[in-house]
């Protein structure tokens, strides 16, 4: 047992830096583990203490702390000490790579909307005038200030439907933006023919009502869909900037970019691995739990493999590179994650197939219109406003918004219950899953141990004596069985590195620490601590981890959906095998690894539902055909994770396979609103007895149906 810090106390420091006019540096972190108000006063007053420290700003929702700081480098180490102390878990995060990805299609979208609203109205306020009965050169004149707002308008604002249609038809496909594109161009080109030849008519507010609506199902489809970032992206944020280089014996700070194999770096107490290697000096434990998400350290010596991403809880090692670059073990996890995020987007979704039917039958229906009339009545300007008017009418916003308004009015009602959801589309996926694959560690578990089996009276209070010397989860687990007041006082407490704690009692000398260097034979399948007094028959404290008090509920209504359910874990097989046991789970896998995982997942069908917590589930959870973290997940998990459950209740999981349910209902009723509408719309728009006004108007009421129709979903228990 080694005096070490807890892995959910220790706080790295991450000095990737903005430069500022005044001399001003930020330091980007990750902790997961902050939860409320008081978390975020505790953090930002403990930092704002420090000399040298500016301001800290705790970011609730992403789980993120900005120091910003001036003075010498060695604030870092500070900042380092004082999270440590202040017992928050944190991961490094790379300030650039995160900043690199903005949503300027969101803000493009936006800006697009509001321009688009504003000129509609506008145009509708002039178009008053004219349908009161102004005449003559007000008319004309009224035209023609519509139409110098309405044709820049549109040629900005309809750009995403244009630039869409014509990727489209460049490799020779229709999708749904080629009948909104035409329809809207149609409607300001034959408007425009109108107002030059001083006819009565003009459809300009029909083409910015088009746009509007249109515009506003795109928006709120991008919301749905640009809440998840991209967990490659969070996993190369993982990644060290910089590192401690060891060269004719001084150490130096450099970038992790200049360093080759060969080099040889420091890794000091509390700081990550910033490459793969090989230890060449020391002894130490490391915290794994980026890798094999399980809480309990590694003990490392001489001449063992080390990995990138892993943290050093003992004394500083120094190791000798072999990787660094797109070779590290984290870089292979990225490139995994990244390839069954690729896979995860070929989903097709309702809209999708609703699309490539829809596109192809409105484009041969106006065209029909056009034919017919132009034979019929041999008026050009007659058939072109028909087949107009049949586009507009036609024109897919009430698709458009189908499952736009429900996903909105979805991820209202799951945050209000506790879930964020970060992929609208993951809503149609959930009601296909039939297998449900739990992580063990930090998802069915707390990550904290319990001790199950421990020896009694004044051995117990003397072992936990021993124990409140260390920060070692399984020493704070030990110190927490006793009373402090029963603690007896020791003298001479040693640390001995990855090995354990020794310290004298009165004339006793005790021990607290790994069963070889006590001398005993381990108990298979437990982790597990041992207490020695002078040359006595060692005793033995076992562990297992904590259930969260939902899980077995949670699995339970699972279960009684007739839902397959799976554990997989990183721990022992046995003591995977125990927990799944008491939780009633019949399938479980133990010792897995980040690639093993992704495999198993895979192994189990097209349908699988994927929970956890860690970076070596990230993988998985991409692959998953859906997949859910808890919010004390890390960045990486989150952000490849479809749901977030905010509170920690895995019985949510049941409600959000309910509530996806009844998502997908409302999506296929408002499909049936839609195409009721054009089966009474468009033989009145074939006809001839809708102009391209009046088809704007029924377009927009179609959509109104379908938005109230969605809202359906926010009542109910």
């Amino acid at each position: 047992m080694t005096h070490a810090a807890c892995p959910a106390c220790v706080a790295v420091p991450h000095d990737q830096i903005d430069q500022a006019a005044h001399g001003e540096r930020t330091l980007e972190i990750s902790v997961p583990t902050v939860h409320c108000a008081g978390c975020i006063g505790k953090i930002e007053r403990g930092l704002q203490s420090l000399e040298n420290v500016d301001h800290a700003r705790v970011h609730l929702s992403l789980k993120r702390v900005r120091v910003t700081y001036s003075g010498p480098q060695c604030v870092e180490d500070e900042v380092l000490d004082t999270l440590a102390n202040l017992g928050f878990e944190a991961h490094l995060l790379d300030a650039k790579v995160l900043a690199g990805k903005t949503d300027d299609v969101a803000r493009g979208l936006l800006i697009r909307l509001g321009i688009a609203g504003f000129a509609a109205m506008n145009v509708m306020l002039l178009s008053v005038s004219v349908w009161a009965g102004a005449e003559g050169m007000t008319r004309d004149f009224l035209h023609w200030v519509s139409a110098a707002i309405a044709l820049p308008t549109v040629a900005y604002c309809a750009q995403p439907f244009f630039k869409n249609a014509w990727a489209a038809l460049s490799v020779r496909h229709l999708n749904m933006d080629v009948p909104i594109s035409l329809a809207i161009l149609m409607a300001s080109g034959l408007s425009l023919y109108e107002v030059s030849q001083s006819g009565e008519h003009a459809y300009f507010d029909a083409a910015l009502s088009l746009t509007f609506f249109l515009l506003a199902g795109r928006y709120l489809d991008h919301q749905t869909r640009a809440k998840s970032r991209s967990a490659a992206l969070e996993l190369t944020a993982l990644e060290m900037p910089r590192a401690q280089l060891v060269r004719d014996g001084q150490v130096e700070t450099v970038d992790t970019e200049n360093l080759q194999i060969g080099d040889r770096v420091l890794v000091r107490r509390g700081a990550r691995v910033p490459v793969d290697g090989v230890v060449v000096k020391g002894e130490s434990e490391l915290d794994m739990s980026l890798l094999t998400g399980e809480t309990m350290p590694a003990a490392i010596t001489c001449g063992d493999p080390v990995y990138s991403g892993t943290l050093n809880l003992g004394p500083p090692l120094e190791v000798d590179i072999t990787q660094i670059g797109q070779g590290t073990k984290l870089a292979e996890i990225a490139a995994l994650v990244a390839t069954a995020e690729a896979t995860k987007t070929k989903y097709t979704t309702l809209a999708d197939k609703a699309a490539q039917i829809y596109a192809p039958l409105v484009h041969l229906l106006a065209f029909a219109a056009f034919l017919f009339w132009q034979f019929y009545t041999g008026d050009t300007r007659l058939a072109i406003g028909i087949a107009t008017a049949v586009l507009i009418i036609t024109c897919p916003c009430a698709l458009g918004l189908a499952v736009p308004a429900v996903m909105t009015a979805a991820s209202g009602r799951l945050y209000r219950a506790g879930i964020l959801i970060r992929d609208g589309a993951a809503l149609e996926r959930l009601v296909d899953i039939d297998t449900v694959v739990f992580d063990k560690t930090g998802t069915l578990t707390t990550g904290e141990m319990t001790v199950i089996q421990a020896p009694k009276a004044d051995t117990l209070w003397l072992a936990a004596s021993l124990a409140s010397y260390s920060d070692h989860p399984l020493s704070k687990a030990v110190a927490q069985l006793a009373k402090k007041q029963n603690m007896p006082a020791l003298q001479d407490v040693t640390e001995h590195a990855a090995h354990g704690l020794e310290a004298k009692s009165g004339k006793s000398r005790i021990r607290l620490g790994r069963a070889d260097w006590l001398g005993c034979k381990p108990v298979e399948g437990y982790v597990q601590t041992w207490f020695q007094i002078d040359d006595q028959k060692p005793v033995a404290f076992l562990f297992e981890d904590t259930i969260k008090p939902s899980s077995k509920e949670a699995i339970l209504r699972l279960q009684s959906r007739g839902l397959k359910i799976v554990m997989l874990s990183g721990d022992t097989r046995l003591s995977t095998d125990r927990l799944a046991q008491k939780l009633g789970i019949t399938h479980a896998v133990g010792a897995v690894l980040p690639d093993e995982k992704l495999a198993l997942v895979q192994s189990y069908g097209p349908n699988v539902l994927m929970v956890g917590d860690g970076l070596n589930d990230t993988a998985a959870l991409a692959a998953a055909h859906v997949s859910m973290s808890p919010a004390s997940a890390i960045d990486a998990a989150r952000a490849a994770s479809d749901f977030v459950l905010i509170k920690d209740d895995l019985t949510l999981i049941d409600t959000c396979i309910s509530l996806s349910k009844s998502a997908k209902r409302r999506m296929l009723e408002n499909f049936t609103i839609a195409a009721g509408y054009n089966l009474v719309a468009v033989p009145i728009a074939l006809v001839g007895l809708a102009t391209p006004l009046l088809a704007a108007l029924a377009m927009s009421a179609s959509s109104i149906c379908v938005s109230l129709n969605a809202l359906r979903i926010t009542r109910g228990k």
